[in-house]
C-alpha cells in the first residue's frame, strides 16, 4: 500500500470512530434530558379567592298538633287539638317571626318562620323548640321537637299503619313560590304520591295514603320549586286508650355511622318485646350493620350483634331485652343505612312513646332550646381518641357549666325545661336532649348549625 492510499484509510477510520463517538454521546445526553425539567412556557389565568356573604338564618317551627277522624261526617277532616308553646332565643337578639299560613286546618293558629338577619358577614344563631302536653280522650301525651331549616330532601323512618295509629305528614313551605314534593314509601308494599305545597304554607296528608298494607314504612322526601320541612305527627289508640303522641323530625340522608346517644329502656308488666325498637333501612343496595349497646357512662360493650338488610326492605329489631336503664346505641354499616328507635313507657293508658333520630356529630358552637315540659337531660357521646369538654352556658348569665365526655364513652347532665343553652365542645361530640316523665316522653338529637361560608375561586 502506498503512503497516500495508507493515509487515507487512517483519515476515514478516523472519521468513522469520530462519527461513533458523537452519535454515542447525542443518544447519551437525550437518555439523561428526558427526565430532566424541561423549560415550559405557561399561562396563569386570573383568578380570586371569594367567600360568599351567609344568607339569613331561616328556621320552620312545626305548628298545631293535629287531631284526626273527630268529624264522623267526614273522617279525614283535620283539627287543631293543642297549640304549641316555643322556646326560642337568638345569639345576638330574638329572632322575628312571621306566621305561615295552614289552609287545611280550620281554626289553626299559623305556623312561627323565625329569621335572623346578618350582621356583617356572620349569620346569627338561633335555639328554638316547640312542645305540646295533650290530655284528651283520643290523644295523650308529650310530644316535642326543634324549629329547624327547610331542605330539598329528607327522609322520615318512623311510623306506621296498623291499626289503632293516626301518622300524618307535615309538609311545611317557608319560601315565596310553591313547591312540589314527591313522597315515595318503602315497605313491604312501595307507594308513591306527590302534593303541592303553597308557598308560605303547611299541608299535611295521612302517612296511610301513601303507604296504606306496608309494615315498616321509610318515607323519602323530595321538594323541588322551594325548599320544604317534613315531619311526622304520629298518636297512638289502643282498644280505644290513647297511649301517647309524638313529633319525629326528618334526617337529611343515609348514613354508615348513626349513633344515638340517650335510649331510654323502660321496664313493662307486659311483653317487653315492644319497649325499644330499632328500625333499619338500605335504600340502594344490600348491607351489613353491626349494632354496638353501650351504657350512658361506659365504654364496655352491653351487646353486640350484625344485621343483614336486603336493599329498599325495612327492618326492625327488638332492644327490649336490655336491662332497664339508659344506653348508646351506634350502627356501624357497610353501605349507608337509615336508622330510629322507637321507645315507649308502657303498654297501657298513661303511657307514651317517642321516635329517636340519630345525633350527626358537630365540633362549633351552637343554641340548644329545651321547652317546657317534664325532667330534661342532655346526653353526650365522644366518638373520638381523646376527651372532649362540653360547656353549656345560659344566654342570662351565671357560672357555665362543664361536662367531660371521656374518649370512646358517654356522658349525661341534667338541664332546665323552657331554657336556651349555649353549647361549646373542644371536639366533635353526639348529642341528644330527652324529656321523660311517667306517660310523657320526648327526644330529639342536637343539629348543627348551618356550615360556614366556603371560600370560592372565581375566574374573571
Amino acid at each position: 500500500m502506498s503512503p497516500t492510499r495508507a493515509f487515507r484509510v487512517a483519515a476515514t477510520s478516523a472519521r468513522v470512530l469520530t462519527g461513533v463517538v458523537v452519535a454515542a454521546a447525542c443518544v447519551a445526553g437525550v437518555v439523561v434530558a428526558v427526565p430532566l425539567q424541561w423549560p415550559t412556557v405557561t399561562h396563569e389565568a386570573a383568578q380570586a379567592d371569594v367567600t360568599p356573604l351567609p344568607g339569613d338564618t331561616v328556621l320552620v317551627c312545626n305548628g298545631d298538633f293535629r287531631a284526626i277522624g273527630r268529624n264522623t261526617a267526614d273522617s279525614l277532616q283535620m283539627v287543631p287539638a293543642a297549640s304549641p308553646r316555643l322556646t326560642v332565643d337568638g345569639s345576638s337578639e330574638a329572632p322575628q317571626s312571621s306566621l305561615l299560613s295552614v289552609e287545611d286546618l280550620e281554626g289553626s293558629g299559623g305556623v312561627q318562620r323565625l329569621t335572623g338577619a346578618v350582621e356583617g358577614r356572620t349569620a346569627p344563631l338561633i335555639g328554638a323548640t316547640e312542645s305540646v302536653s295533650l290530655a284528651e280522650a283520643d290523644l295523650s301525651g308529650f310530644a316535642a321537637a326543634p324549629c329547624r331549616p327547610a331542605s330539598t330532601e329528607s327522609w322520615l323512618v318512623g311510623g306506621t299503619v296498623e291499626t289503632g295509629a293516626e301518622d300524618l305528614i307535615v309538609l311545611t313551605n317557608p319560601g315565596a313560590v310553591p313547591s312540589t314534593v314527591s313522597l315515595v314509601a318503602y315497605g313491604s308494599v312501595r307507594g308513591s304520591t306527590s302534593v303541592i305545597v303553597p308557598a308560605e304554607s303547611q299541608v299535611a296528608l295521612p302517612l296511610t295514603s301513601l303507604a296504606s298494607g306496608s309494615d315498616l314504612p321509610v318515607v323519602h322526601v323530595t321538594a323541588t320549586g322551594s325548599p320544604v320541612r317534613a315531619v311526622l305527627q304520629s298518636s297512638q289508640t289502643r282498644t280505644l286508650d290513647p297511649v301517647g303522641v309524638d313529633l319525629q323530625d326528618s334526617v337529611a340522608a343515609p348514613q354508615q355511622h348513626p349513633v344515638f346517644p340517650g335510649i331510654e329502656v323502660f321496664e313493662s308488666d307486659g311483653d317487653n318485646s315492644r319497649m325499644a325498637v330499632l328500625r333499619l333501612l338500605s335504600p340502594e343496595r344490600d348491607a351489613q350493620a353491626t349494632v354496638t349497646v353501650r351504657a350512658v357512662g361506659e365504654s364496655a360493650v352491653v351487646r353486640e350483634f350484625t344485621v343483614d338488610l336486603t336493599a329498599e326492605q325495612p327492618l326492625e329489631m327488638s332492644l327490649s331485652d336490655l336491662t332497664p336503664g339508659q344506653y348508646t346505641v351506634a350502627v356501624d354499616a357497610n353501605e349507608p343505612v337509615l336508622t330510629g328507635v322507637r321507645i315507649q313507657d308502657g303498654a297501657g293508658p298513661q303511657s307514651d312513646f317517642a321516635w329517636v333520630m340519630p345525633a350527626p356529630e358537630f365540633d362549633d358552637s351552637l343554641l340548644v332550646a329545651v321547652p317546657e315540659g317534664p325532667a330534661a337531660t342532655l346526653f353526650l357521646v365522644n366518638d373520638e381518641e381523646s376527651d372532649a369538654i362540653v360547656q353549656l352556658e345560659t344566654p342570662g348569665g351565671g357560672d357555665p357549666v362543664e361536662i367531660t365526655v371521656p374518649a370512646g364513652s358517654s356522658a349525661s347532665v341534667d338541664i332546665d325545661g323552657d331554657t336556651v343553652y349555649s353549647v361549646n365542645t373542644s371536639g366533635p361530640v353526639h348529642a341528644q336532649v330527652a324529656m321523660i316523665a311517667p306517660g310523657a316522653l320526648a327526644a330529639w338529637p342536637v343539629w348543627p348549625t348551618a356550615g360556614a361560608q366556603q371560600s370560592i375561586t372565581v375566574y374573571p
